[in-house]
C-alpha cells in the first residue's frame, strides 16, 4: 500500500515536470480543503475506536490513525501546491509519521526483538526519505535535461532560418520561436 502512495506522488510529481507550473483553481483549494476535513474526521472516528483498548495497542492504534491522517493531508496539500518541492514535503512527513507508527509497534515486543524492531523502523524511514530525496533530484535533472533539449533545437532552427532572407528569414524566425516556446 505504502508503495502505491509512493507511486501515485512519483507520478504526479512526473505530471507536474511535463507541464508548465500551473496556477492551482478554485477547485483544486476546495479539494483539499475537503480532503483535510475528511482526515479531520477520520482521525477522531479512528481515536474513538482506540479509547476502547488499552496498553500498547491503544498506542499503536493511535499512531495508526495519526499516520492515515498526515498521508491524506499531506497527498491533498501537495496536489493542491502541485510543486516539486511540496511533493517531496510531504513524502518525507509522510516517512515520519509511518516511522512514528512503527515505533509504536515495536513496543509490544521487548529484549533484542524490540532493538531489531526499532532499527527496522529506522531503516525503513531512511530509505523513504532517501527516496524522495532522489526521486526529487531525478525529476530536476530531467527537467533541466529537457530544457537542455529544447535550446539546443531552437538553436538548431535559428541556423537554419539563416539560409533565407527577408519576410521568410523573418516568418521562419518567429515560426522557430513559436514551437520552442521562447
Amino acid at each position: 500500500m505504502k508503495n502505491i502512495h509512493a507511486l501515485l506522488i512519483i507520478g504526479a510529481a512526473l505530471l507536474w515536470s511535463a507541464h508548465a507550473r500551473a496556477q492551482a483553481v478554485p477547485d483544486a483549494k476546495t479539494a483539499y480543503h475537503t480532503a483535510r476535513d475528511a482526515a479531520g474526521s477520520t482521525y477522531k472516528a479512528a481515536r474513538a475506536r482506540c479509547d476502547t483498548v488499552t496498553g500498547n495497542p491503544r498506542e499503536v492504534c493511535v499512531a495508526e490513525a495519526k499516520a492515515e491522517r498526515v498521508r491524506v493531508e499531506e497527498e491533498a496539500h501537495a496536489a493542491y501546491k502541485n510543486t516539486l518541492k511540496s511533493y517531496t514535503q510531504a513524502r518525507m512527513r509522510i516517512a515520519d509519521a509511518n516511522y512514528d507508527r512503527d515505533k509504536a509497534r515495536c513496543g509490544a515486543v521487548t529484549g533484542n526483538d524490540r532493538d531489531v524492531c526499532l532499527k527496522q523502523a529506522k531503516a525503513t524511514l531512511i530509505a523513504a526519505q532517501a527516496d524522495a530525496r532522489a526521486d526529487r533530484k531525478m525529476i530536476e535533472a530531467r527537467t533541466d535535461a529537457r530544457e537542455d533539449k529544447l535550446t539546443a533545437e531552437y538553436r538548431v532552427a535559428l541556423e537554419k532560418c539563416d539560409a533565407f532572407a527577408g519576410a521568410v528569414k523573418d516568418q521562419c524566425v518567429n515560426a522557430a520561436k513559436t514551437a520552442y516556446g521562447k
